[in-house]
């Protein structure tokens, strides 16, 4: 059985959780010690005192080092949610009395890189002397840097995490997607495109399991198709957007969204043909539990203004 809560709090220290990180990192009490800077028969005596801090061996001893078992798993992830949060505390403490704003971290899927910008921009008007980090990546990885307390909020989807209780959610509209291609496609004239047309091409598509991909290989098959052989798959918007630039018979399918602002660049093209299906929704998240800086606060808010704009829309 575990100890009561006061107990933990009474014994845990700051240090021990620097263990903790620097263990799961780097495998060895020896270079753990010597990434926070004690004796390694001093990290030997801290990981002890920890363990019996929470009533429960925590690693596993093994000949390349130590690893962390599930409870181990679970500590070492809280540890980092605490040292992170103490790491915002300071640069929004060092930002009040520099007379900045803080700092934020969010996290978007590619779909949502668009809505973030807007709602970044409106922040930034009323708060300019903010530092940003913005992370693009896929949902999966959104959500782990989101339980690492990496990030403040994030778009992504939590459809795949085994834990989606753990999360916040203000869901969003189901994105729309769209059909691309460079300028000069050949198929860019044509009124009655067909997708059975246009699978004769060599296609850009997401990866296997991605929701985007999945839309797309469904569409194809309630067409009565077969899934383009060959394909490219990159979950980087860059990367396809340079793939396009490099073949102009390559045909690609993106969150609507970037396709019109691609478009508005000049870096590609709508072909007229409109998708049937529609992409999983997503939602704005944080961590259930934990109160977010007033910053992210403000920022959620912008979020959703402009959500409700493109909604009207």
């Amino acid at each position: 059985m575990l100890p009561p809560l006061t107990y933990i709090v009474s014994r845990l220290r700051i240090r021990q959780l620097r263990l903790l990180i620097a263990l799961d990192e780097l495998g060895t009490l020896h270079r753990a010690a010597e990434r926070i800077a004690i004796s390694q028969p001093g990290a030997t005596k801290a990981l002890h005192e920890i363990e019996l801090t929470f009533g429960t061996p925590l690693f596993i001893r093994t000949s390349q080092g130590l690893q962390a078992n599930d409870l181990g798993r679970c500590v070492i992830r809280y540890a980092r949610l605490i040292h992170n949060d103490l790491a915002h505390l300071r640069e929004e403490m060092q930002g009040i009395l520099q007379g900045h704003g803080g700092h934020l971290s969010v996290g978007t899927i590619a779909g949502s890189v668009p809505l973030v910008l807007r709602a970044l921009t409106s922040l930034r008007e009323m708060q300019p002397d903010i530092s940003v980090q913005i992370v693009e990546d896929i949902s999966p990885r959104l959500l782990k840097l989101l339980d690492e307390g990496r990030l403040d909020l994030a778009i992504a989807r939590t459809s795949g995490s085994q834990n989606p209780d753990a999360y916040e959610c203000l869901s969003l509209h189901p994105e729309r997607l769209a059909l691309v291609a460079a300028p000069q496609h050949p198929q860019q004239g044509n009124g009655s495109l067909s997708l059975a047309e246009l699978s004769a091409y060599s296609w850009v598509v997401y990866p296997t399991g991605t929701p985007m991909r999945t839309v797309l290989e469904r569409e194809f098959g309630e067409a009565g198709l077969e899934f383009p052989r060959y394909p490219l798959e990159t979950s980087s918007t860059f990367t396809m957007l340079s793939l396009l630039q490099e073949d102009p018979r390559l045909v690609a399918v993106m969150p609507y969204s970037i396709a019109c602002s691609s478009e508005g660049f000049g870096l590609l093209r709508r072909l007229p043909l409109e998708l049937q299906a529609r992409n999983e929704p997503c939602a704005i998240i944080h961590r259930r539990g934990t109160s977010l800086s007033p910053l992210a606060t403000q920022l959620l808010e912008h979020l959703r203004s402009e959500q409700e704009v493109l909604a009207e829309g």
